[in-house]
């Protein structure tokens, strides 16, 4: 089965057109390299998928005959995704929910009651 294939048969994919997108990219990687949608998956392949940050890998450990339900998926891979990369992208969360560059629009409520508090402190 060609890769592209496989990653939307396997739900990695929400289309099997964004999954030959990330192919064509170099967002798809078995067995350490890039290759392109056309690409054949066999069993025990071991494939990395740059996906929204994250780095996801897999062992093929089957190859279904179409798309599969979501319950059906671990019949077909094993999952060896490190937990680091998932924490790595919890921490961008929230580093870009707090980060505002200076100068850049007006300040926040929340921006302007520590201004208020800071002044109130130096004022004492």
């Amino acid at each position: 089965m060609r890769i592209d294939k496989y990653l939307w048969s396997t739900r990695y994919f929400k289309t099997r057109n964004i999954a030959t997108e990330a192919c064509k990219k170099g967002h798809i990687r078995i067995n350490d390299q890039v290759v392109k949608p056309s690409r054949e998956v066999y069993p025990l392949d071991k494939v990395v998928v740059r996906k929204n940050q994250i780095n996801y890998e897999f062992t093929v450990l089957d190859v279904p005959e179409s798309r599969v339900g979501a319950k059906l998926v671990d019949i077909y891979r094993k999952d060896t995704t490190p937990k680091e990369a998932f924490e790595h992208n919890e921490l961008l969360k929230f580093s870009k929910d707090y980060y505002r560059k200076k100068g850049t629009g007006r300040p926040t409520k929340k921006d302007r009651r520590d201004i208020d508090g800071y002044l109130d402190e130096e004022a004492e």
